[in-house]
């Protein structure tokens, strides 16, 4: 495809000669004047040129010598409505081809075109363009078949372009020097004289924080060429205005003189302190990265519109190579301060791959799982102990995170860890890239926590001791002030009865809490037990023996149940039922009355349940009460301990059984609840089963 450049000041003109040329053969390529198209003539982009003389007046014999100095060998055709003009020789003398006559006839112009690219003298001076891809293959017109035998300037000259642009892709991870190569490629093929970048560089949130509000606006100096590091050091563009703020706002490119810059006084300001002629937005496809500003060349011409374009397209692939730096920059930072903040962990870290390859273990890694005068640094997945080097092991097999959970070396014991493996997968993969051990040394943590567990039973015995002197104490009271009576009464019948009474009343009371520390220290024995109906009555004769009131009820309602049998130690379940209603019985010292509930329920792993709820006939328990009440020494009166439902659980809980206080409502009794297990053949033939 050849290229025409037409150098009309009239657009139908163009038009016209678009029209007569085809469009598969020919690209028409319009400019006003020699100046615009300076670009195409110089990098020899241009196959022929056609001039309208008439349009352009006296300056066309000048525009044929400003197109012979800058491409001597291109092909002038010029149109003029005068053949016979005085200027028709001085055309020919400054190297017009041919001069036809207007109006432009296309038959005429195709045939005079073909005959120039058949001519030797102009063969090897037919140009590719620049920047356009090559065209399809077709057949060559017959007296143009050895035309690739030629070498072609104009693609030489594009490959070169190529070339030197792309030596700043050596500079694609440092933007400063990056910059400066960029400005010196263009100082090369275009001359310009003086040029600066200024740039909108992101700002990071920790950055922010120092700097003033207004920072993340301004445009700082990246890197210049022909001006002074004095003139840049404090000069700044901003967003908002001036020469920052117009190309925020057009987008495009801006010229000094252009009706935007010169109604903007900042513009042309920043322009006339620049020494610049226009300035070139860096664009990165979604926003404005920075400004370029550019002077003419050092010959002292303008930069034409073409060269315009072209640095515009360059400044865009620059921004993007900026924007990706940046990024790059960003994750850089961001990588080296997650593994500072990992290599100062007290945790040990150890990042292990697919393949047992230790990616990273920081200090405290090295520290706890390094060998000893070890010359060779870093930590080897051999150094790992072997329980953790399979527990890494299996994560990145199955993929699934272990832990946390309690780790004591062999080689180290009183030292404990708090180990957690996780898996860390790439996108949607189920299958682990690499693992992240944590091993936090909690042997101190461990320790303290034995001194409070020590300092809490201290406390606890201290408190079972204060209990038990009080409890004892009030047991005594009676027997010393019959003993100090003994020898003066002896003999009084009323007496020696009230003496009877109080050892009797303090041996139950102390032999109640001889049993309460026996079965708070004794484990269970497992033995047949006869029928809980049985055993709840003997508990509840127990009970009795605690309690005053004559006139005490006991009512149990077992249902269509049939007598079930469980196994435990018979004495103290006993003791636990007999704590349960004595505390029952205590609800309501009046009128005690204790009721008694049993029936099989199933659980919820579907096993058989005895459950048994035992009712007074009380004002129910509190909230706070049905939260402490089997709580150790939690009591409500003035005597005991408030040891009798933490036994009572104690015991249940042995069986495998638990002990529940049924949640208070108001207006009705306390419950206390039982279940135990039981063998699911004497479950099998019930019939009121429900959810535990």
């Amino acid at each position: 495809m050849k290229t025409i450049l037409v150098l009309s000041t009239h657009p139908d003109f163009v038009e016209v000669i678009r029209a007569a040329l085809s469009a598969e053969e020919y690209r028409v390529i319009h400019r006003m004047n020699v100046e615009e198209s300076e670009p195409l003539l110089v990098h020899g982009i241009v196959s022929a040129c056609i001039l309208d003389i008439d349009l352009m007046g006296a300056h066309g014999v000048w525009a044929i010598e400003a197109i012979r100095r800058r491409d001597a060998k291109c092909p002038i055709i010029a149109y003029t409505a005068d053949p016979a003009s005085n200027w028709e020789e001085e055309a020919f003398l400054q190297g017009v081809t041919h001069i036809l006559t207007t109006p432009v006839r296309p038959r005429l112009l195709i045939s005079l075109l073909e005959r120039l690219w058949s001519s030797p003298k102009y063969r090897a001076t037919a140009p590719t363009p620049m920047f356009n891809p090559q065209p399809p293959p077709q057949s060559p017109r017959p007296m143009e078949s050895d035309t690739s035998r030629f070498v072609n300037p104009g693609q030489t000259l594009t490959l070169n372009v190529l070339r030197d642009f792309s030596s700043i892709l050596t500079h694609s991870l440092n933007a400063d020097a990056m910059l400066k190569q960029f400005l010196s490629f263009l100082r090369e093929i275009l001359s310009i004289n003086r040029g600066a970048i200024f740039l909108h560089r992101p700002i990071s949130p920790m950055e922010a924080e120092t700097l003033p509000p207004d920072s993340g606006r301004r445009l700082h100096i990246a890197t210049a060429i022909g001006l002074s590091s004095g003139l840049l050091e404090h000069l700044e563009l901003s967003l908002e205005g001036g020469i920052g703020g117009q190309l925020m706002r057009l987008g495009r490119i801006l010229r000094r003189d252009s009706d935007e810059a010169r109604m903007d006084a900042e513009s042309q300001k920043e322009f006339e302190l620049l020494g610049a002629q226009v300035a070139v937005p860096i664009l990165d496809r979604d926003s404005m990265v920075g400004v370029a500003v550019f002077d003419g060349r050092v010959t002292g011409e303008t930069l034409v519109n073409a060269e315009l374009e072209m640095i515009f397209h360059l400044l865009a692939q620059v921004g993007m190579a900026l924007r990706n730096i940046w990024l790059h920059d960003q994750l850089t930072g961001n990588n080296e301060m997650m593994a500072n903040v990992l290599r100062e962990l007290n945790s040990a870290c150890v990042v292990v791959s697919r393949d047992l390859k230790v990616l990273h273990a920081n200090k405290s890694a090295q520290r706890h799982f390094g060998r000893k005068n070890q010359r060779v640094s870093g930590l080897e997945f051999t150094d790992l102990p072997q329980e953790l080097g399979a527990k890494i092991y299996q994560v990145l097999k199955s993929g699934a995170a272990m832990g946390p959970y309690r780790y004591e070396p062999d080689n180290s014991p009183g030292t404990f860890y708090n180990i957690t493996v996780v898996p860390f997968q790439r996108g949607d993969s189920p299958v682990p890239i690499s693992a992240l051990l944590t091993a936090e040394d909690i042997t101190q943590a461990e320790h303290l926590r034995r001194l409070e567990v020590e300092a809490a039973n201290l406390r606890l015995i201290k408190s079972m001791a204060d209990r038990l002197a009080h409890e004892i104490g009030n047991a005594m009271v009676p027997l010393s002030t019959h003993q100090q009576l003994l020898a003066e009464k002896y003999n009084d019948k009323e007496f020696r009865k009230s003496l009877g009474q109080a050892m009797a009343d303090g041996v139950k009371r102390v032999t109640r809490l001889l049993n309460q520390m026996r079965f708070l220290a004794r484990d269970e024995r497992a033995e047949p037990l006869a029928p809980i109906e049985t055993l709840l009555a003997e508990s509840y004769e127990e009970a009795r023996k605690h309690l005053t009131a004559e006139n005490s009820k006991w009512e149990l309602e077992t249902g269509e149940n049939k007598p079930v049998t469980i196994s435990g130690d018979r004495v103290s379940l006993k003791h636990a039922f007999a704590e349960i209603m004595l505390n029952a019985l205590q609800a309501n010292v009046k009128e005690p009355k204790v009721h008694a509930r049993m029936q099989i329920v199933t659980g919820k792993s579907n096993t058989p349940n005895l459950q048994i709820e035992i009712e007074d006939n009380g004002t129910g328990f509190t909230p706070e009460a049905a939260q402490k009440a089997s709580a150790p020494f939690y009591t409500t009166r003035n005597v005991g301990l408030g040891l009798g439902l933490t036994v009572s659980r104690k015991i249940i809980e042995s069986h495998r059984g638990r002990l529940e206080i049924v949640p208070p409502r108001p207006g009705l009794h306390g419950v206390v609840r039982v279940l135990l297990p039981v063998e699911p053949a004497q479950a099998g033939g019930e019939k009121a089963q429900q959810e535990s």
